[in-house]
Protein backbone atom coordinates (compact mmCIF):
# COMPACT_ATOMS: atom_id res chain seq x y z
CA UNK A 1 0.00 0.00 0.00
CA UNK A 2 1.52 3.47 -0.98
CA UNK A 3 1.52 6.00 1.57
CA UNK A 4 0.22 9.41 0.90
CA UNK A 5 4.37 10.68 0.38
CA UNK A 6 4.57 8.07 -2.05
CA UNK A 7 1.60 8.25 -3.82
CA UNK A 8 1.98 12.60 -4.51
CA UNK A 9 5.42 12.13 -5.13
CA UNK A 10 4.90 9.43 -7.75
CA UNK A 11 1.80 11.10 -9.49
CA UNK A 12 3.82 14.45 -9.59
CA UNK A 13 6.38 12.96 -11.10
CA UNK A 14 4.09 10.75 -13.74
CA UNK A 15 2.60 14.54 -14.59
CA UNK A 16 5.70 15.68 -15.12
CA UNK A 17 6.21 18.39 -12.92
CA UNK A 18 8.48 20.17 -10.49
CA UNK A 19 7.51 20.40 -7.17
CA UNK A 20 7.04 24.22 -7.59
CA UNK A 21 4.55 23.71 -10.51
CA UNK A 22 2.76 21.13 -8.70
CA UNK A 23 2.68 23.73 -5.81
CA UNK A 24 1.18 26.48 -8.08
CA UNK A 25 -1.48 23.93 -9.44
CA UNK A 26 -3.08 22.47 -6.27
CA UNK A 27 -2.86 26.28 -4.83
CA UNK A 28 -0.85 25.66 -2.08
CA UNK A 29 2.48 26.45 -0.94
CA UNK A 30 5.80 24.85 -2.13
CA UNK A 31 6.60 24.27 1.42
CA UNK A 32 3.26 21.82 1.74
CA UNK A 33 4.36 19.76 -1.29
CA UNK A 34 7.85 19.53 0.29
CA UNK A 35 6.10 18.11 3.67
CA UNK A 36 4.40 16.15 2.23
CA UNK A 37 6.94 14.58 0.18
CA UNK A 38 9.14 14.46 3.08
CA UNK A 39 6.58 12.40 5.09
CA UNK A 40 6.28 15.15 7.88
CA UNK A 41 3.45 14.38 10.42
CA UNK A 42 2.57 18.25 11.58
CA UNK A 43 0.39 18.71 8.72
CA UNK A 44 -2.90 20.39 8.21
CA UNK A 45 -5.41 17.90 7.06
CA UNK A 46 -7.14 20.60 4.62
CA UNK A 47 -4.52 21.10 2.88
CA UNK A 48 -3.60 17.63 2.05
CA UNK A 49 -6.47 16.93 0.98
CA UNK A 50 -6.05 19.88 -1.33
CA UNK A 51 -2.71 18.56 -2.72
CA UNK A 52 -5.18 14.84 -2.79
CA UNK A 53 -7.36 16.24 -4.75
CA UNK A 54 -5.89 17.15 -7.76
CA UNK A 55 -5.90 13.33 -8.07
CA UNK A 56 -9.44 13.11 -7.20
CA UNK A 57 -8.81 11.73 -3.69
CA UNK A 58 -8.95 12.86 0.15
CA UNK A 59 -8.11 11.99 3.16
CA UNK A 60 -10.81 10.69 5.64
CA UNK A 61 -11.96 8.50 8.19
CA UNK A 62 -12.08 4.51 7.67
CA UNK A 63 -14.00 1.95 9.27
CA UNK A 64 -11.29 -0.97 10.22
CA UNK A 65 -13.80 -3.19 11.74
CA UNK A 66 -14.36 -6.14 9.86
Amino acid sequence: MDTITQFVKTRRKQLKLTQEEFALKAGVALTVIRKIEQGKENLSLSKVNQVLQMFGHVVGPINERN
